[in-house]
């Protein structure tokens, strides 16, 4: 009973970490029926930024969970200034172009960000410390679950109550949520489209980072190309629950967490992912919209 705990557990953990990402494709395509493909460059950029931040508040000899705090909360910063710059420039000017062309540019901008932090900093893996403290408490349970995995399905669990908030409660959510059913009704009633759009690669850009800090820290080491493949299967969660549906997008990240733990458990990690893409195609043969997702009817 406890080796399937600990695959549970451990599958929620990465699902909280696919969830973070898959929230920000998801929310994008939701208004703009783009798939933002850079968007796992960003989650990448916000553990770099992470590191060096640590690396720096670790040298003026602060205390770890303050460190971790802060470099948190810079990493976000700095990844959602990615996140609005690189809509201005790879999306915007493309906004009334074929869809072609705008996957074209998020393809381009996804080459360019893994590049640029090739350059930047280095092609070899970098370890990452982990600065979340062992809690006490914990002791009877660590052979199951670690704090690292408690401070994260925590932390999710907060950004998925906050940004419920934000898409129901807030003017700039409702905004979020008319210019998702129709953009032009919504220009004409006063709504500033373009500053809705840019407020959403914002904030998908900050849950990516969040998830960028936490799983980097859980893992242990970093390198540039840990967007491209957190960014896919983000992407594949996102397409399982339902592109689109903001809840479709944390149901789909869970389900393919359990998936990839439960496989690497009981049968083998080297299929890992061919089950969890196998799962996928499954879903997609009974529902082909997602879990959650509704088919949409074209009139004519």
């Amino acid at each position: 009973m406890d080796y399937f705990l600990e695959l549970f557990l451990g599958g929620l953990t990465r699902g909280s970490i696919y969830a973070l990402i898959a929230l920000g494709y998801t929310m994008v395509y939701g208004i703009i029926e783009l798939i933002n493909f850079a968007h796992g460059e960003i989650y990448m950029i916000g553990a770099f930024t992470a590191l060096i931040v640590i690396s720096v508040l670790t040298l003026m000899g602060m205390n770890a969970v303050a460190i971790l705090v802060i470099a948190g909360v810079v990493a976000v910063i700095y990844s959602s200034a990615y996140g609005y710059t690189v809509e201005k420039i790879a999306y915007k000017p493309l906004r009334n172009a074929p869809r072609l062309s705008a996957l074209i540019s998020a393809i381009g901008m996804s080459l360019f960000l893994q590049n640029y932090v090739l350059l930047a900093q280095t092609s070899d893996f970098l370890p990452f410390p982990n600065l979340v403290p062992d809690f006490e408490f914990m002791e009877p349970y660590a052979h199951i679950i670690g704090s690292t995995e408690v401070v994260i399905l925590i932390t999710t669990a907060i950004v998925m109550v906050l940004l419920t908030i934000l898409i129901k409660f807030t003017n700039i959510g409702k905004a979020m949520r008319a210019a998702s059913q129709d953009k032009t009704m919504s220009m004409l009633v006063g709504i500033n489209v373009n500053r809705v759009i840019s407020v959403t690669f914002v904030v998908g850009s900050a849950t990516a980072a969040i998830g960028g800090v936490l799983i980097a820290s859980h893992i242990g080491m970093i390198n540039f190309y840990i967007g491209f493949i957190a960014g896919i299967k983000a992407f594949v969660a996102a397409v399982l629950g339902g592109i689109g549906s903001i809840p479709g997008a944390v149901l789909g990240s869970f389900v393919l967490g359990w998936t990839e733990s439960f496989a690497t458990g009981y049968v083998s990690s080297d299929y890992e992912d061919v089950f969890a893409f196998l799962f996928l195609v499954l879903i997609l043969i009974f529902r082909p919209a997602g879990i959650l997702g509704r088919s949409e009817k074209n009139k004519i």
